[in-house]
């Protein structure tokens, strides 16, 4: 007999979603006909789509760490880093370990309060990994069977994870239970972090949304031995074997297989129970964590099967919303690829255009995405849906360093710049996106570095296209390279391009359209190989005349926390441009190598500014 979700016949779809959606259905209005059909009882439908989150601007998605990461901010009163004792040899340790507790939900009221304060509307809370992380009483969670103390429960985890230093293992196992203990901490006083959090968002008036990941691989370094695995994980019937190709990592493109009637249970099942037994009035399916679903290239028959599985969620939400008479929006983060997306089974576009998804959040895996099409994807979807411009935490690929070269990153953080923050958040919504999600804001803050921190009073007005006008703001492009790009998913990166002499290259830029009485100008910042030799170099902006004057310059053009300059490796060259030049939307920026070596782009920066003066005084 078929378990409930799997949709495999009639009769278990009406139980299992008391509604009854056909794989050919052509619209949201037959769906609503048919679902008011079967529920009775008078229900009536609260607005769906676009025009049901007209109030849903300024969206946070906080993952299942997000309140435990940093107890020493969210709840300081109990929580401090200290010089502990070492029990084995009774010396003082050189570094400060975290002590305190217990947790408790002041953490967690304390955080969402940060977010109601600066301007956040809606908070898209992320329940799960591979297993739920709340105490579900339905699929397994990531608690289950450990008692306080357990270094057993923590070790094939370690194992999986440092497989290349054993010498580790007994020191991560340290941290990964102290932190698990946070959780601990509420179970043993009986408290749900998760129901915790959409009561917090009800005191704060923020809307609570709840987020799925859809295939967390988090654990698979370990496929038997990680708690972080949802039992079906462990079976290697249950996972993809085809998802991955050349050099990919294996193990992390080996998640769940949705074509297995048996992984889409479960998942439903996890689904259901957050709709219906949790306050929340929005649903997020997350496909970047990771984007797995069915074995590329998936059939029609694929693509229909999955497609009707995401209308029976769809009847979950549309049911909820019935009863609570608010509208319950369902929608997908996914990457930008929606073609891509359809060769592992998500029909992104027709479940957009027949109403089945009410919004999509596009966006880049680790980096955020800069040349997002939002315009295009509006195009493809229609008007109906609600399109979101995600921002995360890293800005690109490029590494940049403090003045002394004693702190050194591989990527900046974004939610450290303001200036970076509102570039990123104009381009997108210039490019007519309807709103801004935040991923990984807080990431700066757990990294724990000096002068590192998340800056969540930036967040204020920021999916405000009106009011970002004028302000000083910053655009770059993504840079390619194995580290932080999902290949074939994330979008393709302008960066880095090599020139040869007399080659030119276009890059095309998001931006949005500034005063023209304003007091600013436009900075174009070429970053390249230090050890280049730079001849003739040009740049025209939006057709104007090309402007070869340019300065080198190894500081970064806004500082990002304590990041303020170029790599070493690297050099800047600053050319200036009217700030009338500034197209709403797409912008072009040409590059011209006349010189008789070549050149290699590593990054191309743009800062809008205050007017500057040159070093003779001639002002621009």
């Amino acid at each position: 007999m078929a378990k409930p979700g799997n949709g495999n016949t009639r009769r278990d779809f009406l139980r299992t979603c008391s509604v009854s959606i056909g794989a050919g259905l052509p619209g949201l209005e037959q769906q609503m006909d048919k679902l008011r059909a079967l529920a009775g009882n008078g229900l009536v439908l609260p607005p769906t789509g676009r025009s049901a989150l007209v109030g849903h601007r300024n969206l946070f998605n906080g993952d299942t760490g997000v309140f435990f990461y940093n107890p020493e901010r969210w709840q300081p009163e109990d929580f401090a880093w200290r010089l502990a004792t070492n029990p084995v040899t009774g010396k003082r340790n050189s570094a400060p370990t975290l002590e305190g507790g217990p947790f408790s939900p002041r953490a967690i009221h304390r955080f969402v309060g940060t977010l109601a304060d600066n301007g956040v509307d809606t908070f898209i809370i992320n329940a799960n990994g591979s297993r739920a992380w709340y105490p579900s009483k339905t699929v397994p969670h990531i608690l289950q069977g450990y008692q306080r103390g357990d270094r057993d429960f923590f070790r094939g985890h370690a194992l999986g994870v440092l497989k290349d230093n054993p010498k580790g293992v007994e020191g991560y196992i340290d941290q990964l239970m102290a932190f698990m203990n946070l959780y601990q901490d509420l179970l043993d006083a009986g408290v749900d972090w998760l129901a915790e959090t959409a009561q917090a968002c009800r005191q704060r008036r923020l809307s609570p949304w709840v987020s799925i990941r859809m295939n967390d691989v988090h654990g698979t370094s370990n496929f038997e031995g990680s708690f972080f695995n949802t039992p079906l994980l462990k079976r290697a019937d249950m996972r993809l074997s085809r998802s991955y190709y050349g050099s990919h990592r294996a193990s992390n493109r080996a998640g769940l297989n949705y074509q297995q009637a048996e992984v889409r249970s479960l998942m439903f099942e996890q689904i259901r129970e957050v709709v219906e037994a949790y306050d929340f009035e929005g649903l997020e399916l997350d496909w970047w964590r990771q984007p797995l679903c069915c074995e590329p290239t998936a059939s029609p028959q694929t693509v229909a099967m999955m497609s009707d599985w995401l209308r029976q969620i769809r009847a979950l939400t549309q049911r909820r919303a019935g009863q609570t008479g608010r509208p319950y929006p369902l929608g997908l983060r996914i990457p930008g690829r929606l073609g891509m997306l359809k060769t592992i089974g998500l029909d992104v576009v027709s479940l957009c255009r027949e109403g089945t998804l009410d919004f999509i959040c596009p966006s880049g895996f680790v980096c955020t995405t800069w040349d997002m099409a939002h315009d295009q994807l509006r195009a493809q979807l229609g008007e109906r849906v609600a399109i979101y411009g995600v921002i995360d935490a890293g800005v690109n690929m490029l590494p940049t360093r403090n003045q002394t070269s004693t702190l050194a990153q591989p990527m900046r953080y974004m939610p450290t710049s303001r200036p970076l923050m509102k570039g990123n958040a104009a381009g997108k919504l210039g490019l007519g996106a309807d709103g801004i999600e935040w991923y990984n804001f807080y990431n700066p803050d757990q990294a724990r570095l000096p002068g590192l921190q998340s800056e969540y009073g930036a967040l204020q007005g920021i999916a405000d296209l009106d009011k970002l006008r004028g302000q000083p703001k910053q655009y770059s492009l993504g840079i390619g390279g194995r580290m932080y790009n999902l290949t074939p998913f994330d979008l393709p990166a302008q960066l880095p391009v090599r020139l040869a002499f007399n080659d030119q290259h276009a890059f095309r830029v998001p931006m949005c359209a500034e005063p023209p009485d304003s007091t600013l100008e436009v900075c174009v910042q070429l970053v390249l190989n230090a050890a280049d030799e730079v001849k003739i170099l040009s740049v025209s902006f939006n057709e104007c005349w090309p402007v070869l004057q340019s300065e080198r310059e190894d500081k970064l053009l806004f500082a990002a926390g304590p990041l303020t300059h170029l790599s070493t490796d690297h050099a800047g060259y600053c050319f200036r441009f009217p700030i009338t030049l500034v197209r709403e939307g797409w912008n072009e920026i040409v590059v011209e190598n006349g010189g008789q070596t070549s050149l290699t782009v590593v990054g191309l920066e743009v800062a809008i500014w205050a007017k500057k003066v040159r070093a003779d005084n001639r002002s621009e």
